[in-house]
């Protein structure tokens, strides 16, 4: 039977998806007064966390922070339903320290189903969107249940239910993330449309019930004594309610994954996905890292209300039975009762080379992508696109200029330049060595970077703002002040540099140059400074942090202008890369597929070589462009 179709209603922007890309996606536009509708399978599942029940990880945080300060709602969401948080790389320079926060998954998830309902010029529905094209009216959104909704722009943000397919063992069946149904119809739509689809797959760990968890012998992981919100909006820092463990896989272990690794989906050739390569599963560590003796597993709780508890690090696609065998082998896991067996999931994605810089495919005007549907992995990842490709859809509905970032201003901007200026050939995740500037793009200073444009663009309020700029001005203030401070010699101040094992002072010497030293810091030459103004901890640690690493900050950001010289040199958008001599064949295949926009971008693709950029140059110089 024929179903009937009729018109649903129109808006400016339509999201299809309800996970992390499709909230922020959603929420941008509709708080930049478009009206906007958002489309999910289940609204039961909206904001749903189907791997990991944790916010930020190292570069992950500085995503969540970046998305906050533009005007983002994952930070304020992961404040709210924290369950223990912990900033990660300590040891290490603070261009690396990264906030992380084990979440409350159900409470997370029901927070952001709320904010969503209460959003002004936003509706949010539960439909499968089954077919999309685009007519002289704009994009049409067909449902399962016959309603056309007619939109100016389209995001897709459909995660991993594009065509989904779940893996355990030799069982395998269409599925969308938790049981959910798969959008198998959007995918062979989007085919007949000529979008450039591929199979990326990603994989979960088991969940098991806590009372048969044995924790006497496991490694306590225990929350930060001072804890630190996401949100600059939060006005009082995250409480740790819980404490994680961890334990470790054995030779045990590995004879059962190895003996039934014929059954592996993966490895029996079934598969035909690419997975993600910082993510492995079980089996594929204990392949790849033949020598290792044992691996570590991370036993997470997924929230206060249920008894759920999380095996990070176990993610696999064995059968049912092997997987129980070898939870078994592992210290603490002995009786371990499984709630959801681990599984793999394979699902539709878009090469990210048709996109461009703002998120929309080139070759379908008014059309974007965000999140896994991009070809990237993580939530925090999918957010900051879903934010991005919101704010630039509601910009062309508004006949603004769209916002893109550059790799300088931000880990949002390098994020998505990687993606569409280099592609990704398995599912792309954020880490701190992507990105060539990040002594500047830390995690403390991304208020200062970006709150200015999420104020301009309308998404940051005046007050927040104010905040914000109150900050700079002190840090900016205490700066200038501790370069003209000097500390005299004398017996007490020498005591404290001798127990820090650094030079004892003979003569006078500036603050600003002991703070310099490695092995001090701003708080712990305050008895020293009787001057000294009463400033908040996020304010102490910038000022530290800049004097400290004055130089190589200075160097860094010669770097960046050099860069953003070379962006400035913009690239006709008619150019035919192959009439110009002397590029390589290579370069010119390139060029050809990206259609980078400035000079600095043509720069980053690989296969495109410094001579090639020179050729460039001259070519432009010679054609007055």
């Amino acid at each position: 039977m024929e179903i009937q179709h009729y018109l649903g209603g129109s808006y400016d922007v339509a999201v299809i998806g309800g996970g992390h890309a499709g909230i922020e996606a959603a929420l941008a536009p509709a708080r930049l007064g478009c009206k906007t509708v958002m489309f999910t399978i289940s609204l039961d599942w909206v904001g749903n966390m189907p791997c990991n029940p944790s916010i930020g990880g190292t570069a992950k945080g500085h995503l969540v922070r970046e998305l906050d300060a533009l005007g983002g709602e994952m930070g304020k969401a992961a404040d709210k339903n924290t369950l223990q948080s912990r900033m990660l790389n300590r040891g290490k320079g603070p261009a690396v320290y990264s906030l992380r926060a084990q979440i409350d998954r159900r409470a997370y998830s029901g927070y952001m189903k709320h904010t969503v309902e209460l959003q002004e010029n936003l509706d949010v529905k539960q439909a499968e969107i089954v077919d999309l094209f685009h007519e002289e009216d704009g994009w049409h959104c067909v449902t399962k249940l016959g309603a056309v909704y007619v939109c100016k722009c389209v995001i897709l943000a459909t995660g991993t239910f594009l065509g989904g397919r779940v893996y355990i063992g030799e069982v395998n069946y269409e599925s969308g993330p938790d049981g959910n149904f798969p959008a198998t119809e959007l995918a062979n739509s989007l085919k007949k449309l000529g979008l450039p689809l591929r199979r990326f797959k990603t994989g979960t760990p088991a969940r098991v019930l806590k009372s048969s968890i044995d924790f006497s012998d496991l490694e306590e992981q225990p929350g930060d004594d001072e804890t630190v919100p996401f949100s600059y909006s939060s006005e009082n820092p995250p409480e740790n309610k819980v404490v994680c463990h961890i334990s470790y896989t054995n030779d045990d272990t590995k004879a059962v994954i190895l003996e039934n690794l014929h059954r592996s989906p993966l490895y029996a050739g079934v598969i035909h996905g690419v997975g993600p390569r910082y993510c492995p599963s079980i089996e594929d560590k204990v392949v790849r890292f033949a020598d290792k003796k044992r691996h570590q597993l991370f036993i997470e709780p997924c929230g206060e209300d249920t008894e759920e508890m999380y095996l990070q690090g176990m993610s696999s696609s064995l059968p049912e039975e092997a997987q129980i065998q070898f939870y078994r082998t592992t210290p603490g896991l002995e009786n371990a009762k499984v709630r959801r067996h681990a599984h793999a999931i394979e699902y539709d994605c878009v090469d990210p080379l048709a996109l461009t810089a703002s998120l929309e495919l080139k070759e379908h005007p008014g059309l974007f992508g965000a999140g896994q549907f991009n070809g990237s992995s993580g939530y925090e990842e999918a957010a900051a696109q879903g934010l991005i490709a919101g704010i630039n859809a509601a910009h062309r509905v508004l006949a603004r200029e769209p916002l893109v970032l550059s790799r300088a201003s931000s880990y949002i901007g390098t994020l998505i330049d990687d993606l569409v200026t280099k592609g990704c050939s398995d599912p792309y995740r954020m880490m701190t060595s992507r990105s060539e500037y990040r002594l500047l793009l830390r995690q403390d200073n991304a208020d200062e970077r970006l709150m200015p444009i999420g104020h301009e663009i309308g998404l940051v309020d005046d007050e927040t703002f104010a905040r914000c700029m109150e900050r700079k001005s002190l840090k900016e203030q205490e700066i200038e002040r501790v370069n003209h401070v000097f500390i005299a010699p004398g017996d007490e101040v020498n005591r404290v540099l001798e127990q820090a094992g650094t030079t004892p002072m003979t003569t006078g010497t500036r603050l600003a140059d002991l703070i310099k030293r490695p092995q001090l810091g701003y708080d712990l030459l305050a008895p020293f400074d009787p001057e000294r103004p009463t400033l908040e901890k996020s304010v102490r640690e910038k000022v530290e942090i800049q004097i400290k690493y004055e130089g190589y900050i200075s160097r860094q950001q010669a770097q960046v202008d050099e860069m953003l010289r070379l962006e400035k040199k913009l690239l006709p958008e008619d150019i035919d890369y192959s009439a110009i001599v002397g590029l390589r064949l290579e370069a010119v295949e390139k060029l050809n597929r990206v259609r980078p926009t400035n000079i600095g971008q043509a720069s980053r693709i690989s296969g495109v070589s410094p001579a090639d950029i020179s050729v460039l140059l001259i070519w432009m110089s010679k054609s007055h462009v």
